[in-house]
């Protein structure tokens, strides 16, 4: 499984972008998938996460209210509907999918859950 993002960029604060992650090799189906975001100087942060079993979404304190997962229905891209950003969100964002498993190990918040990264893209938050 490949993964691949895009969509991010720079944006002014309050401003609103979509990041798009694709798959290659096979599709998200039987696949919990996540974003985290890394900040200059900062640890990895987990953002948002949806389970394939039963559809649930989980998100960030940080972003709970601002952010949307959305899973396409070919089931070949994961997108994130970010709004009202700011300039604390500027980091880059990477996707992630993970085997879903009936009793997983890792919560889809921890980093070590997930078997599959993509690069990343960048996003900046600044006027």
């Amino acid at each position: 499984v490949q993964l691949a993002e895009s969509g991010g960029g720079l944006v002014q604060p309050g401003g609103s972008l979509k990041l798009s992650c694709v798959t290659s090799g096979r599709t998200f189906s039987s696949f919990d998938v996540g974003w985290f975001r890394r900040a200059p100087g900062k640890e990895r942060e987990f953002v948002a996460a949806a389970r394939w079993r039963d559809g649930s979404r989980s998100y960030a304190d940080s972003v709970k209210g601002r952010v949307t997962l959305f899973r396409d229905n070919a089931e070949t891209t994961v997108s994130l509907q970010m709004s009202s950003l700011k300039p604390e969100d500027t980091a880059v964002y990477y996707c992630a999918a993970a085997i879903s498993l009936q009793f997983p190990r890792f919560d889809l918040s921890q980093p070590e859950r997930y078997d599959y990264w993509g690069q990343g893209t960048r996003v900046t938050v600044s006027s």
